[in-house]
């Protein structure tokens, strides 16, 4: 008994590797058929929040995107636009693009 709580215990508290939620995120956004739905955008945003947050650039740079195209509050425009400047700091060309589009 004590070997089953210690394992679903240890299986609770590991979380998906960042690669992977990337790349459901990444899929999920670039798929026709589900990338423009509202709902799988959301979905797509909270994958990429924590990669984002632990520095992948090609994290920041779809999430800054998401959150400047699609996200109505000033606010979540202002990180976003951060999000695309850390991006394209890093050399993200797409960020690079899509801050310049957004600064002219």
């Amino acid at each position: 008994m004590k070997f089953r709580t210690a394992t679903s215990s240890v299986a609770r508290s590991n979380t998906p590797p960042k690669r992977f939620s990337l790349r459901i995120a990444v899929w999920l956004l670039d798929n026709p058929h589900l990338g423009a739905k509202p709902s799988i955008k959301q979905v797509a945003g909270h994958l990429l929040k924590q990669p984002a947050r632990q520095g992948v650039v090609l994290a920041q740079s779809r999430l800054g995107q998401l959150m400047c195209r699609d996200c109505g509050s000033s606010r979540d425009q202002r990180i976003g636009q951060e999000l695309l400047r850390q991006a394209a700091r890093a050399g993200d060309r797409v960020a690079q693009q899509e801050l310049s589009k957004i600064e002219d």
